[in-house]
């Protein structure tokens, strides 16, 4: 039995940080899928990556050279089907989990972080065009992004909010989920097939800080936080929000672990994996750290433990003067531009 599968009996799912056509057409996501692999996750730098190094790409670029689109049309035209084959691939589990797996997320243009009525109608239209029930759509979590995803939850469409760094945001990202659905079943709209996660970055975290801080605290904080986070995810979907969303058939948002890539060699290969394992929880991994987990993770519940001492961590860094929110909001900017400048390169790539 695989550590993906041995956690997924923890009640978390791993999913994998990473989607291009060699992985679909080689069955590689076959095998993913076989070892307990349950979603994926995409984004700008994935794509641009994936289409400058995948051959199979350049037969299909070939054509659409030969067309009258913009870069961008051609950029969707390959991301779209990458992202429909992977949907296809989990549609069965998608179906037979009863809507609990088999996600696959893909990206909204990140130059519209900040639009909210454009990024509404790029978020349907996407919806629509990609045609999967499986589907999420990546919203960054700018102060817009909150109203969009609240939004795109009252229409019924599966959401994943990413860039999350802060704590405060999270929280606020929670209650926009449940008034979401509120919204929908006020309009006397089905909520059961509803899902969301909230994509919260970790080891960026950990490489803006440990400059700064004393020797017994690096590396640190980032676990520190999530495990904050995952508190603030209990109290908030306490049992009487979890009577009222079982009586509507419907479920939680899930917090999902991101950048959960060790970038520091000191450290753990799998320290923001192993240390983060809890029920109602996804991972997503890219492929070398997923394959470091499987090599030599440990699996047990550990999300729920050591909490005092997380709290302890946050308290001493507090005390050194460090705002954790400021850093959130310079690690959410400087997220967003990263996606930004991978976006160009693809349309440059494309153009």
């Amino acid at each position: 039995m695989s550590n993906i599968i041995k956690t997924k009996a923890l009640g978390q799912q791993i999913w994998l940080d990473n989607l291009s056509r060699s992985l679909i057409a080689s069955k590689e996501l076959v095998h993913m899928r076989q070892i307990g692999i349950t979603g994926i996750t995409t984004n700008p730098a994935i794509f641009s990556k994936a289409i400058e190094n995948d051959s199979l790409y350049q037969n299909d670029i070939a054509e659409l050279n030969h067309k009258k689109l913009t870069a961008k049309q051609k950029y969707e035209f390959l991301a779209i089907q990458d992202v429909q084959d992977a949907c296809d691939e989990f549609s069965e589990m998608y179906q037979e989990s009863h809507f609990q797996y088999g996600y696959v997320s893909i990206e909204l243009d990140p130059f519209l972080s900040q639009e909210y009525e454009d990024s509404i109608q790029e978020a349907k239209r996407l919806w629509q065009t990609i045609d999967r029930p499986n589907l999420m759509i990546k919203v960054p979590a700018t102060e817009a992004g909150v109203k969009i995803f609240e939004y795109l939850i009252s229409e019924g469409i599966n959401v994943n909010v990413t860039l999350l760094f802060s704590l405060d945001i999270t929280q606020k990202i929670h209650h926009a989920y449940l008034s979401g659905l509120k919204t929908r079943l006020n309009n006397n709209q089905p909520i059961n097939h509803i899902r969301a996660v909230a994509s919260f970055f970790l080891s960026r975290i950990d490489t803006a800080l440990d400059v700064t801080l004393p020797q017994h605290l690096q590396g640190k904080v980032a676990v520190s936080i999530a495990k904050q986070a995952y508190q603030d995810w209990l109290s908030i979907f306490d049992q009487q929000q979890l009577v009222w969303l079982n009586e509507h058939n419907a479920k939680p948002i899930w917090l999902l672990w991101a950048s959960t890539g060790t970038k520091n060699p000191d450290y753990s290969d799998v320290l923001y994996v192993d240390n983060l394992i809890g029920a109602g929880i996804v991972n997503t991994l890219p492929e070398k750290t997923l394959n470091c987990f499987l090599e030599h993770g440990t699996v047990s519940p550990s999300l729920n433990s050591n909490i005092e001492e997380a709290k302890t961590v946050l308290d001493e860094v507090k005390k050194l003067g460090i705002s954790l929110e400021n850093l959130a909001t310079r690690l959410q900017q400087e997220g967003l531009l990263q996606f930004e400048q991978a976006f160009q390169k693809i349309l440059e790539q494309l153009n």
